[in-house]
């Protein structure tokens, strides 16, 4: 009984320890081509759905469960005016994006909106973002229908001179 406690304990504090490791930062360029899964820095929601590192990208799948929040959040980004793009396609169907900011990287409730939903279509997507205290982005794809499919590539944010 103690080893299993005990194990429970040093894996959760692994878990810890590996995300404290992370640092907050000012820029990110990020084309996911060395992903085998998600980076460590990052956090995947996928709900009862998929979102995975696959094929130089990260893909959100629907699967059998459509209209499920996902959202890859970033590591913590320090405060200040930011250009965000990506590459983003799909496969079909009706599918938005919308940028989020979130203060934990768990806290999806309390997220705040920096960018509406909008249709997604074939290209690369530009958005201004402000942040006026350190948090994480968040990229929350909405699927409309079941074997849905959504990639995103060619992450970049860089600071507004």
């Amino acid at each position: 009984m103690k080893r299993i406690i005990f194990t429970g304990i040093v894996t959760l504090g692994g878990l810890l320890t590996a995300n404290a490791q992370c640092k907050t930062v000012n820029a990110l360029a990020e084309n996911f081509d060395t992903w085998k899964d998600i980076d460590k820095c990052w956090t995947a929601h996928s709900g009862k759905a998929m979102l995975y590192a696959k094929d130089k990208k990260v893909t959100f799948y629907s699967m059998m469960s459509p209209r499920e929040n996902m959202i890859l959040v970033t590591p913590k980004i320090k405060a200040g005016n930011y250009t965000l793009t990506f590459d983003i396609s799909d496969n079909g169907g009706e599918t938005t994006v919308e940028l989020l900011s979130l203060n934990t990287i768990n806290d999806t409730k309390s997220s705040v909106t920096i960018a509406k939903a909008s249709k997604i279509t074939d290209g690369k997507k530009t958005i201004s973002v402000s942040l006026k205290k350190d948090a994480h982005l968040g990229l929350k794809v909405m699927l409309n229908g079941i074997h849905q499919a959504v990639y995103v590539d060619n992450l970049s944010l860089k600071p507004k001179k």
